[in-house]
Protein backbone atom coordinates (compact mmCIF):
# COMPACT_ATOMS: atom_id res chain seq x y z
CA UNK A 1 0.00 0.00 0.00
CA UNK A 2 1.25 3.24 -0.81
CA UNK A 3 2.20 6.01 1.54
CA UNK A 4 1.76 9.44 1.24
CA UNK A 5 4.94 11.35 1.10
CA UNK A 6 4.98 14.70 3.71
CA UNK A 7 5.78 18.05 1.98
CA UNK A 8 8.38 19.48 3.32
CA UNK A 9 9.53 23.08 2.22
CA UNK A 10 13.48 23.21 2.35
CA UNK A 11 14.49 26.03 4.84
CA UNK A 12 15.45 28.83 3.84
CA UNK A 13 17.55 32.03 5.46
CA UNK A 14 16.89 35.29 3.67
CA UNK A 15 19.55 37.17 5.45
CA UNK A 16 21.97 34.38 4.26
CA UNK A 17 20.57 34.08 0.67
CA UNK A 18 21.34 38.01 -0.09
CA UNK A 19 25.03 37.04 -0.14
CA UNK A 20 25.36 33.49 -1.11
CA UNK A 21 28.72 33.48 -3.74
CA UNK A 22 29.63 36.97 -3.00
CA UNK A 23 33.30 37.50 -2.14
CA UNK A 24 34.31 39.05 1.39
CA UNK A 25 38.06 40.50 1.37
CA UNK A 26 40.72 38.58 3.47
CA UNK A 27 43.76 39.84 3.69
CA UNK A 28 45.74 41.20 0.69
CA UNK A 29 44.04 38.74 -2.05
CA UNK A 30 42.20 36.40 -0.42
CA UNK A 31 38.36 35.95 0.32
CA UNK A 32 35.71 33.71 1.43
CA UNK A 33 31.59 33.20 0.07
CA UNK A 34 29.03 31.14 0.81
CA UNK A 35 28.16 28.47 -1.86
CA UNK A 36 25.68 26.28 -0.20
CA UNK A 37 24.10 25.41 3.21
CA UNK A 38 21.75 23.30 4.72
CA UNK A 39 19.71 24.42 7.82
CA UNK A 40 18.82 27.26 10.31
CA UNK A 41 17.96 28.01 14.04
CA UNK A 42 15.14 26.18 13.09
CA UNK A 43 16.69 23.02 12.18
CA UNK A 44 18.68 23.15 15.92
CA UNK A 45 14.95 23.43 17.34
CA UNK A 46 13.58 20.45 15.15
CA UNK A 47 16.47 18.06 15.75
CA UNK A 48 16.81 19.29 19.68
CA UNK A 49 12.51 17.94 20.04
CA UNK A 50 13.05 15.21 17.54
CA UNK A 51 10.51 16.62 15.25
CA UNK A 52 9.44 17.05 11.91
CA UNK A 53 7.45 19.71 12.04
CA UNK A 54 7.83 23.99 12.32
CA UNK A 55 8.15 22.96 16.12
CA UNK A 56 7.59 25.75 18.45
CA UNK A 57 5.77 29.07 17.06
CA UNK A 58 6.86 30.88 19.71
CA UNK A 59 10.15 32.56 18.94
CA UNK A 60 11.41 33.17 22.37
CA UNK A 61 10.78 29.49 22.93
CA UNK A 62 13.03 28.66 20.30
CA UNK A 63 15.45 31.05 21.61
CA UNK A 64 15.63 29.72 25.04
CA UNK A 65 16.19 25.95 23.81
CA UNK A 66 19.34 26.89 21.74
CA UNK A 67 20.68 28.64 24.65
CA UNK A 68 20.12 25.61 26.88
CA UNK A 69 21.67 23.48 24.33
CA UNK A 70 24.86 25.89 23.94
CA UNK A 71 24.66 26.67 28.06
CA UNK A 72 24.92 22.78 28.81
CA UNK A 73 27.00 21.37 25.53
CA UNK A 74 23.86 19.87 23.88
CA UNK A 75 26.24 19.55 20.51
CA UNK A 76 24.88 17.05 18.67
CA UNK A 77 21.70 19.47 17.25
CA UNK A 78 23.55 22.06 15.91
CA UNK A 79 25.28 19.32 13.53
CA UNK A 80 21.88 19.30 11.74
CA UNK A 81 23.09 22.39 9.77
CA UNK A 82 25.92 22.33 7.00
CA UNK A 83 27.53 25.39 5.25
CA UNK A 84 29.80 24.95 2.07
CA UNK A 85 32.45 27.56 1.89
CA UNK A 86 34.70 28.81 -1.36
CA UNK A 87 37.89 30.42 0.11
CA UNK A 88 41.12 31.27 -1.06
CA UNK A 89 44.19 31.61 1.53
CA UNK A 90 47.64 31.46 2.22
CA UNK A 91 49.52 28.31 2.30
CA UNK A 92 50.91 28.84 5.44
CA UNK A 93 47.55 30.12 7.03
CA UNK A 94 45.81 26.98 4.94
CA UNK A 95 48.25 24.50 6.94
CA UNK A 96 46.51 25.79 10.14
CA UNK A 97 43.12 25.43 8.89
CA UNK A 98 43.46 21.93 7.69
CA UNK A 99 44.35 20.93 11.01
CA UNK A 100 40.33 20.80 11.32
CA UNK A 101 39.81 17.83 10.39
CA UNK A 102 36.03 17.80 11.01
CA UNK A 103 35.07 19.02 7.83
CA UNK A 104 34.84 17.75 3.82
CA UNK A 105 37.57 19.75 1.89
CA UNK A 106 38.87 20.10 -1.70
CA UNK A 107 41.61 21.73 -2.50
CA UNK A 108 43.05 23.79 -5.71
CA UNK A 109 45.59 20.97 -7.21
CA UNK A 110 49.11 22.63 -8.35
CA UNK A 111 49.44 18.45 -9.50
CA UNK A 112 46.77 19.42 -11.86
CA UNK A 113 46.67 23.25 -12.45
CA UNK A 114 49.34 26.02 -12.50
CA UNK A 115 49.50 27.51 -9.38
CA UNK A 116 47.41 30.83 -8.62
CA UNK A 117 49.53 33.77 -9.42
CA UNK A 118 48.76 35.56 -5.62
CA UNK A 119 50.98 35.72 -2.80
CA UNK A 120 50.38 37.09 0.48
CA UNK A 121 52.15 40.32 1.22
CA UNK A 122 53.24 41.86 4.60
CA UNK A 123 52.81 45.96 4.79
CA UNK A 124 56.02 47.96 6.15
CA UNK A 125 54.07 48.27 9.75
CA UNK A 126 52.75 45.03 10.29
CA UNK A 127 55.83 42.80 10.56
CA UNK A 128 55.62 41.08 13.71
CA UNK A 129 58.16 40.50 16.56
CA UNK A 130 58.54 36.51 18.40
CA UNK A 131 56.78 36.36 21.70
CA UNK A 132 59.18 36.02 24.65
CA UNK A 133 57.59 33.79 26.61
CA UNK A 134 55.61 32.12 23.52
CA UNK A 135 57.23 29.92 21.06
CA UNK A 136 54.37 30.10 19.09
CA UNK A 137 53.03 33.50 19.12
CA UNK A 138 54.10 37.04 18.51
CA UNK A 139 54.28 40.38 20.61
CA UNK A 140 54.30 43.91 19.31
CA UNK A 141 56.13 45.14 15.44
CA UNK A 142 58.95 45.99 14.20
CA UNK A 143 59.79 50.07 13.39
CA UNK A 144 58.95 50.74 9.42
CA UNK A 145 62.24 51.42 8.51
CA UNK A 146 62.81 47.47 9.50
CA UNK A 147 59.82 47.01 7.98
CA UNK A 148 60.61 48.64 4.84
CA UNK A 149 63.61 46.22 4.35
CA UNK A 150 61.97 43.32 4.97
CA UNK A 151 58.76 44.08 2.80
CA UNK A 152 61.31 44.73 0.06
CA UNK A 153 62.98 41.59 0.07
CA UNK A 154 59.86 39.71 0.61
CA UNK A 155 58.55 41.32 -2.57
CA UNK A 156 61.94 39.86 -4.12
CA UNK A 157 61.97 36.70 -2.69
CA UNK A 158 58.27 36.28 -3.89
CA UNK A 159 59.17 37.31 -7.75
CA UNK A 160 61.98 35.59 -7.72
CA UNK A 161 60.10 32.11 -6.56
CA UNK A 162 57.51 33.02 -9.27
CA UNK A 163 59.94 33.24 -11.99
CA UNK A 164 61.95 30.03 -11.66
CA UNK A 165 58.75 28.10 -11.33
CA UNK A 166 57.57 29.80 -14.60
CA UNK A 167 60.75 28.87 -15.98
CA UNK A 168 59.95 24.78 -15.00
CA UNK A 169 56.84 25.34 -16.67
CA UNK A 170 57.96 26.32 -19.80
CA UNK A 171 60.62 23.95 -19.95
CA UNK A 172 58.54 21.11 -19.76
CA UNK A 173 59.24 20.00 -16.13
CA UNK A 174 55.89 18.58 -14.49
CA UNK A 175 53.51 20.60 -12.48
CA UNK A 176 54.10 18.57 -9.57
CA UNK A 177 57.44 19.42 -9.05
CA UNK A 178 58.08 22.57 -10.66
CA UNK A 179 55.74 23.73 -7.73
CA UNK A 180 58.23 22.30 -4.99
CA UNK A 181 59.60 25.56 -4.30
CA UNK A 182 56.93 27.55 -4.26
CA UNK A 183 56.69 29.94 -0.93
CA UNK A 184 54.05 29.20 1.75
CA UNK A 185 52.71 32.81 0.99
CA UNK A 186 50.75 31.29 -2.29
CA UNK A 187 47.40 31.37 -2.34
CA UNK A 188 45.48 28.71 -2.69
CA UNK A 189 41.68 27.91 -3.03
CA UNK A 190 39.18 25.13 -1.62
CA UNK A 191 35.59 23.98 -0.80
CA UNK A 192 35.18 23.42 2.91
CA UNK A 193 31.99 22.13 4.08
CA UNK A 194 31.24 21.79 8.06
CA UNK A 195 28.75 21.35 10.25
CA UNK A 196 27.83 23.74 12.93
CA UNK A 197 29.04 22.50 15.69
CA UNK A 198 32.26 21.46 14.35
CA UNK A 199 32.30 25.16 12.61
CA UNK A 200 31.57 27.12 16.09
CA UNK A 201 34.88 25.41 17.61
CA UNK A 202 36.97 26.00 14.59
CA UNK A 203 36.00 29.65 15.55
CA UNK A 204 36.18 29.16 19.10
CA UNK A 205 39.82 28.51 18.29
CA UNK A 206 40.46 31.06 15.48
CA UNK A 207 38.48 33.83 17.09
CA UNK A 208 40.38 33.60 19.96
CA UNK A 209 42.79 37.08 20.18
CA UNK A 210 46.04 34.32 20.88
CA UNK A 211 45.17 33.04 17.26
CA UNK A 212 47.25 34.26 14.70
CA UNK A 213 46.29 37.27 12.86
CA UNK A 214 46.10 35.72 9.25
CA UNK A 215 43.40 33.07 10.81
CA UNK A 216 41.67 35.09 12.69
CA UNK A 217 41.05 37.44 9.96
CA UNK A 218 39.11 34.66 8.12
CA UNK A 219 37.55 33.50 11.44
CA UNK A 220 35.69 36.63 12.00
CA UNK A 221 34.18 37.06 9.08
CA UNK A 222 33.27 33.47 8.75
CA UNK A 223 31.29 34.32 12.05
CA UNK A 224 30.73 38.50 11.92
CA UNK A 225 29.68 38.54 8.63
CA UNK A 226 28.35 34.55 7.96
CA UNK A 227 27.26 32.75 10.49
CA UNK A 228 25.38 35.84 12.30
CA UNK A 229 23.46 35.84 9.63
CA UNK A 230 22.83 32.02 9.03
CA UNK A 231 21.84 30.97 12.58
CA UNK A 232 21.62 34.51 14.51
CA UNK A 233 20.39 32.96 17.77
CA UNK A 234 23.04 29.85 17.73
CA UNK A 235 25.61 33.00 17.07
CA UNK A 236 24.34 35.38 19.77
CA UNK A 237 24.44 32.24 22.61
CA UNK A 238 27.82 31.36 20.98
CA UNK A 239 29.20 34.27 21.85
CA UNK A 240 27.49 34.63 25.49
CA UNK A 241 28.45 31.29 26.53
CA UNK A 242 31.53 30.59 24.37
CA UNK A 243 33.62 33.66 23.77
CA UNK A 244 32.38 36.06 26.24
CA UNK A 245 32.45 33.97 29.00
CA UNK A 246 34.72 32.74 31.77
CA UNK A 247 35.38 29.04 32.97
CA UNK A 248 37.32 28.34 35.97
CA UNK A 249 39.14 25.31 37.44
CA UNK A 250 38.82 24.16 40.94
CA UNK A 251 41.83 25.56 41.96
CA UNK A 252 40.38 29.09 40.64
CA UNK A 253 37.58 28.43 42.29
CA UNK A 254 39.17 28.12 45.60
CA UNK A 255 41.03 30.85 45.50
CA UNK A 256 38.29 32.77 44.07
CA UNK A 257 36.50 31.94 47.62
CA UNK A 258 38.95 32.94 49.72
CA UNK A 259 39.30 36.46 48.06
CA UNK A 260 35.48 37.02 48.21
CA UNK A 261 35.79 36.22 52.03
CA UNK A 262 38.45 38.68 52.37
CA UNK A 263 41.11 36.07 52.78
CA UNK A 264 43.88 37.33 51.02
CA UNK A 265 46.59 36.33 52.96
CA UNK A 266 45.07 32.77 52.56
CA UNK A 267 44.20 32.90 48.77
CA UNK A 268 48.35 33.59 48.32
CA UNK A 269 48.84 30.64 50.58
CA UNK A 270 46.41 28.50 48.17
CA UNK A 271 47.92 29.29 45.42
CA UNK A 272 51.48 28.83 46.41
CA UNK A 273 50.78 25.11 47.53
CA UNK A 274 49.26 24.85 43.35
CA UNK A 275 53.03 25.72 42.09
CA UNK A 276 51.72 28.81 40.95
CA UNK A 277 54.27 31.99 42.77
CA UNK A 278 57.77 30.17 42.34
CA UNK A 279 60.15 32.86 42.91
CA UNK A 280 63.50 32.54 40.25
CA UNK A 281 65.89 35.92 41.01
CA UNK A 282 62.95 37.92 42.81
CA UNK A 283 60.43 37.34 39.86
CA UNK A 284 57.62 35.28 39.46
CA UNK A 285 58.83 32.45 37.73
CA UNK A 286 56.59 31.90 34.55
CA UNK A 287 53.31 29.56 35.11
CA UNK A 288 50.94 29.65 32.48
CA UNK A 289 48.05 28.71 34.97
CA UNK A 290 48.70 31.69 37.28
CA UNK A 291 49.07 34.08 34.09
CA UNK A 292 45.93 32.95 32.58
CA UNK A 293 43.90 33.03 36.01
CA UNK A 294 45.40 36.95 36.57
CA UNK A 295 44.12 37.71 32.70
CA UNK A 296 40.52 36.20 34.17
CA UNK A 297 41.05 38.17 36.93
CA UNK A 298 41.38 41.04 35.61
CA UNK A 299 38.20 40.97 33.30
CA UNK A 300 36.82 40.84 36.85
CA UNK A 301 38.63 43.61 38.11
CA UNK A 302 39.88 42.01 41.07
CA UNK A 303 43.91 42.67 41.49
CA UNK A 304 45.98 40.51 41.77
CA UNK A 305 46.57 39.21 45.22
CA UNK A 306 50.13 37.97 45.01
CA UNK A 307 51.52 41.56 43.72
Amino acid sequence: MEQNAESLDKLRVPELDEILGKKFPVLDDGFIRVIDYMGSDESIVQAARVSYGKGTKKVTEDRGLIRYLMRHHHTTPFEMCEIKLHVRVPMDTWRQWIRHRTANVNEYSTRYSIAIDATQKTKLGEWRLQAKDNKQGSEGYFPEEVGTKLTERESELQDFAREIYQERLMLGVAREQARKDLPLSTYTEAYWKIDLQNLLHFLALRMESHAQFEIRSYANIIGNEIVSRWCPIAWESFRDYRMNSLSFSVQEIEVLKKLYSGKKDEAVKLADSFGWLKIIDKRFAKNIERMEFEEKLEILGIDKPWE
